[in-house]
């Protein structure tokens, strides 16, 4: 996992609950890193789940809702960070359709080492689209979050929902649909 993704969710530690906070959850992790990130660097992904673990003790909030909460803000981070990937773009189902072929690939050219989650799409009827996640890391929280974060950052009115694929619990299937 790219060392941009650590370095934001510090961050954010930092700024929504306290410094004191970010030091005591990565005091509670295990962390072969020894906690310490660099944005260019490359963690183990591992090292995350540590990290959101520890911050759910912490503040007794759910993981799952720490790993949203955390994609939503990555992904106003990334628009903010890659104003490219987003030009010309006017919607969520515009742009989502696009990180596969697209935005991973740039990311690819930038960070030839990342281990990015991939995603298929299909446009089963026009305004909705399914995307499939599958990742070695198996974050789909992290990804709801991303994708929720889109949508917002758009204002699409939209609805999601999420299922794991059947038989394929490192799959995970989200529909977004006019609500």
């Amino acid at each position: 996992m790219k060392g941009l993704v650590f370095t934001e969710f510090l961050e954010l530690v930092d700024e929504k609950f306290s410094p004191e906070t970010c030091e005591r959850m990565i005091g509670m992790s295990v962390l072969p890193s020894g906690g310490a990130y660099t944005s260019v660097g490359t963690y183990d992904a591992g090292e995350m789940l540590s990290l959101v673990s520890s911050l759910s003790t912490v503040t007794a909030i759910p993981v799952p809702d720490l790993l949203k909460g955390f994609g939503r803000h990555l992904f106003s981070r990334f628009v903010s960070a890659f104003p490219a990937f987003f030009k010309g773009v006017g919607s969520a189902l515009e742009f989502l359709p696009r990180v596969e072929d697209y935005i991973h690939v740039e990311v690819k050219k930038l960070y030839p080492d990342a281990e990015l989650p991939t995603f298929s799409c299909a446009v089963p009827e026009p305004g909705t689209l399914v995307m499939t996640y599958r990742s070695g890391t198996n974050l789909p929280d992290l990804a709801e979050g991303l994708i929720r974060g889109c949508i917002a950052h758009f204002g699409d009115p939209v609805s999601v929902r999420r299922e794991t694929a059947p038989g394929n619990p490192h799959e995970t299937v989200f529909t977004i649909s006019p609500r």
